[in-house]
Parts: C-alpha cells; sequence; structure tokens
C-alpha cells in the first residue's frame, strides 16, 4: 500500500515540479551590438544556466542601434541592452530609457566601469590596433608601423583601411583618441593627412583586419581583439598597438525602464557577472573589467601587454558622447567617402 501511494505521488511531484518551472518561464528580449559569433556563445551558456528563460536577441552595429532605440522611445520593443558602447548609453536621451538596477557582482568592478546612478555597467571592452599584413608590407618593402604617426607617412599611400566612425564603434573610438589625444585643430589636421593613405573605410570595426589579413591591403585599423584571433588562426598578421596611444571602449549592459519582463531581465543581467559568462569573455574580448580573469592564450602570443593601462589613452568617455554627434558631422563633411 504504501509503495502504491508513493507510485500515485510521483506523478503529482513530477506535476508541480512542471508548473512550477512554467510558472517561472519567461521570455526577454534583447539589444545588443556584440559580434554574432560571441551572441551565439554566450546565449548558448545562459541557456544552460538559465534553461527556463527564453532569449530574443536583435544585433545591430553600433552606430545603428542608437536610432533604433530612439525610434522606438515612445514603446521600448526591449528588456535589456547589452554590451554596447558606454560612449552611446551616455547619451542623455538612452538614459532616459533606463532604470537603475544593482546586478549581482556589479559591485566588485571599479567605479569607472559603472555609472554613478548605476544605469549601466560594463563588463568587457575593446581597444584599437593594427592588424599588419607582413607579408604584403615585405612584398613592397615596406616597415611595420609602430604608431599612428608612422600611418600617416605618404609611403602607406592605399594600404590603410579604417572602420566608418559612424556605423563602428572602433571607427569612433579611434576618431575620438586621436583628437583628445591631439586637440581639436591638431587632430583634424592630422585625421585629414591620414585620409590621404586611406583606400577604404568599412562599415565594421572588425572588417578591415579581415581584409589586412586577406592580403587586400597592408593594414587595417582595427580592434585588437580581431588581430589576436588572426595571428591565432595563423595569418601572416602582426598586432600592433600604437605606441602613441590606442582608444579603447567599454560594453555597457543595462535595464529597460519599460521592460515587461523585468525580473527575467535583472536574471540575465545577473548572469553576465556570473562567472559562466566571465569565463567566455577572454576568448572574444582584450578587455574584462570582472577581477580575477586571467588573460587569454592568445592575447599572450599575439603580444597583449598584461597591463593594458600602460598603451591605453585615458579616454573621457562623456566628452566622447557629448561631441559625437559633432565629431561625426564634421568627419562626414570633411573626410567621409
Amino acid at each position: 500500500m504504501t509503495r502504491r501511494l508513493f507510485s500515485q505521488l510521483l506523478p503529482l511531484g513530477a506535476l508541480a515540479l512542471a508548473a512550477a518551472h512554467a510558472a517561472h518561464a519567461g521570455t526577454i528580449t534583447v539589444y545588443t551590438s556584440l559580434e554574432e559569433d560571441e551572441i551565439k556563445e554566450y546565449v548558448s551558456a545562459a541557456k544552460k544556466d538559465m534553461p527556463d528563460l527564453d532569449i530574443k536577441v536583435l544585433r545591430l552595429s553600433t552606430g545603428d542601434l542608437g536610432p533604433r532605440m530612439l525610434a522606438e522611445s515612445a514603446n521600448p520593443q526591449h528588456d535589456v541592452i547589452w554590451g554596447w558602447a558606454v560612449t552611446n548609453m551616455l547619451d542623455p536621451r538612452i538614459g532616459a530609457l533606463l532604470e537603475p538596477y544593482a546586478a549581482k557582482g556589479a559591485d566588485t568592478l571599479a567605479s569607472r566601469y559603472r555609472s554613478a546612478d548605476g544605469k549601466w555597467f560594463a563588463t568587457t571592452g575593446y581597444m584599437a590596433a593594427f592588424c599588419v599584413n607582413t607579408e604584403v608590407l615585405k612584398a613592397k618593402n615596406l616597415p611595420v608601423p609602430t604608431s599612428w604617426k608612422d600611418l600617416a607617412d605618404p609611403r602607406y599611400k592605399g594600404e590603410v583601411v579604417m572602420p566608418n566612425p559612424v556605423s563602428s564603434g572602433t571607427g569612433y573610438l579611434q576618431i575620438a583618441a586621436l583628437l583628445q589625444s591631439r586637440g581639436e585643430q591638431d587632430g583634424w589636421a592630422f585625421l585629414k593627412t591620414l585620409d590621404g593613405n586611406v583606400a577604404q573605410y568599412i562599415k565594421s570595426g572588425s572588417r578591415p583586419c579581415k581584409a589586412a589579413r586577406a592580403g587586400e591591403f597592408g593594414i587595417g585599423t582595427s580592434l585588437a581583439f580581431a588581430a589576436m584571433q588572426s595571428v591565432e588562426e595563423g595569418y601572416p598578421v602582426k598586432m600592433v598597438i600604437p605606441s602613441d596611444g590606442a582608444g579603447y571602449e567599454l560594453e555597457a549592459s543595462g535595464l529597460m525602464a519599460a521592460s515587461r519582463n523585468k525580473a527575467d531581465a535583472k536574471r540575465f543581467l545577473d548572469w553576465t557577472l556570473s562567472p559562466s559568462a566571465a569565463a567566455l569573455y577572454t576568448k572574444y574580448k582584450e578587455i574584462v573589467t570582472i577581477p580575477g580573469v586571467p588573460q587569454s592564450k592568445a592575447a599572450q602570443a599575439a603580444g597583449l601587454p598584461a597591463d593594458l593601462s600602460k598603451v591605453l589613452y585615458p579616454m573621457d568617455f562623456a566628452k566622447s558622447a557629448k561631441d559625437r554627434e559633432a565629431i561625426l558631422s564634421t568627419w562626414q563633411k570633411t573626410i567621409g567617402r
């Protein structure tokens, strides 16, 4: 009789567990500018940790995501903004759409990696670097450039490709860092000189590196991770961190105030600071802000310094955000093509 009662209770218990699971199951929509390959792996890991959560992702380039969010501002269609350039996140119009949330683990981040009002935090970032195809330069008897100043030398005319700052966050951080480090007048003069060597401005931040590693051009100004990946995959690429300042950007995340799924949105934001997420970041990122995360073997092999503070230009992100529209307008009028 006891066995019979127990056998009857088992299905009831399973049903109760299923009901509890279903009650907690939810769906969130996430907007991001992270690269597609990393999104796929991050989301796969997140679903293993939160199998009851359906994560729908819309990926747009850094420059396209802001206009999308502002166009939907009267009726936001997403719950979370994930891994978006902090320079863009600091736009007051975007800030007005966010709600403060103290994600679990955010308090372990250095203050420069989270906002004072609690509306965003950044677990990762990216930095400028040159992808130099050593075979192309050798064939043309050209030396490997070590700085932005070198890159403006007329000998490199037609050998340089850069990301378009209007669409690419990497492109904008490069321009912003050059203007901040040199000052407006000298900075714009330098950019116009550098433009004389640029064959193309490409929409994506990683594509100039891919063009260089394929031998289409000698040098692609890109992001360090694209260079590290190219070296790891065996391309004839040397990663060069410009000695006169490598601009960088942080990738910030935050909770949408209009989210209809805040409990699940907060769970996801908590997950982005979890050990599971942190373990994946160095596979795709050169900058990881979570304390204690070791540098990847690919970074070491490519020559990325262990202490990035020695090579990063100290970006003024508030200034980058405030000046963004004016900088891009000037760039389009004087350089853009």
